[in-house]
């Protein structure tokens, strides 16, 4: 996987950029507020459909603007794609690969993998479960091409019934035809995110020891469900557990049970990673679970996804800082953001296409 080139046009503070990629490595390097935040965004954004910083898509149009385009083409097993996104609410965004429109969101996140790591990144230990439980469903999205029309699926049953529920009477009948329906799509979620922990605390562990060798990492789904079930047993567990709760649920108006309510704990050595970890533990442990992403999602899907680190080296010490260089593999194309070159050594800069931006131009 290699991103060719990107071209932008009314997109955050860009009026019109347009980039070709060189080398494996890229370091944009400006002052802050230039748009070096933003470019990486927008490569985000082709990969995930979605932004990893505001939740409305019309806040990436440059302001006075009506509609954006993210433009990028890639080389993906040896084939040229290109991709065109337009913004442009109210309407619904216009999604194209190779020119031609694309009207199922699946097929257009199948093409560009990307594992995005960014100061932010570093607060999700501290963060809101859902912060994790975002952090965890766009990783999944990357490996497993249908978990993104499954996890829209649970969403827009969960939205019935939580309208339903609203409602000051209750139809029993209805509200078992909406449990079964959502025990089945929540079984899907949960047994693939219960999968992709496994396999990434797996790789994630060996990354946190070359860091910390006294230190043990582990996860665990939080969902008051066993691990050991399949789809199916999962989908009988939750149907229970929501005919348990139906009386709870009414009266409260909500959907009090379910993979919109789980969270993701991590443990050093058995102890609580967000309650007692130190600044310094947390960070790491973060960075094992970027470069785990990384491997995971090459064993899965035969391709090294991109590697973008928004500014992410100055919040990290020296010896997190020389582990994360040292751990990008020569087959792993990175673009890098940062105020100056002072955190890189020579050797890496020697590889690396060091590009300029300043007030959303590239100079």
């Amino acid at each position: 996987m290699f991103l060719n080139s990107i071209k932008l046009k009314n997109f955050r503070n860009y009026t019109y950029l347009e980039h070709e990629f060189r080398k494996r490595k890229t370091l944009f390097v400006g002052k802050n507020a230039q748009g070096k935040t933003n470019l990486l965004e927008a490569v985000y954004y082709l990969s995930a459909l979605s932004s990893n910083r505001i939740k409305k898509d019309s806040e990436l149009i440059k302001f006075g603007e009506s509609e954006c385009i993210i433009s990028a083409n890639c080389t993906k097993c040896d084939i040229d794609i290109c991709l065109d996104v337009i913004i442009n609410p109210p309407k619904n965004k216009i999604l194209k690969v190779n020119g031609l429109k694309k009207t199922k969101s699946a097929e257009f996140l199948r093409v560009l993998k990307v594992v995005n790591f960014s100061s932010s990144d570093l607060m999700l230990m501290r963060g809101d479960p859902s912060d994790r439980r975002k952090w965890l469903d766009l990783a999944i999205c990357q490996i497993y091409g249908a978990y993104y029309e499954k996890l829209a699926k649970y969403n827009k049953i969960r939205l019935q019934k939580s309208n339903f529920l609203a409602q000051f009477s209750c139809d029993n009948g209805l509200l078992e035809a909406f449990n079964t329906q959502m025990s089945i799509a929540a079984a899907n979620i949960v047994y693939l995110r219960i999968k992709f922990l496994r396999e990434l605390e797996k790789i994630a562990s060996l990354k946190h020891k070359a860091v910390s060798p006294d230190e043990n990492l582990t996860f665990k789904y939080d969902c008051d469900l066993s691990e050991n079930l399949s789809v199916k047993e999962l989908s009988e567990v939750i149907y229970e557990k929501l005919a348990q709760i139906k009386d709870d649920e009414i009266r409260r108006a909500q959907c009090l049970f379910g993979p919109h309510r789980d969270d993701v704990s991590f443990y050093i050595n058995d102890i609580d990673a967000k309650r007692y970890a130190s600044q310094g533990q947390q960070r790491t442990l973060v960075l094992a679970l970027k470069l785990a992403e990384l491997d995971v999602i090459k064993e899965k899907t035969g391709e090294m996804p991109l590697l973008l680190l928004d500014d992410v080296l100055a919040e990290l010490d020296n010896v997190r800082q020389n582990y994360l260089l040292n751990a990008i593999g020569d087959d792993t194309q990175t673009i890098i953001t940062s105020v100056d070159t002072i955190a890189f050594d020579k050797e890496f800069l020697s590889d690396v296409d060091i590009v300029k931006i300043s007030n959303g131009q590239i100079i």
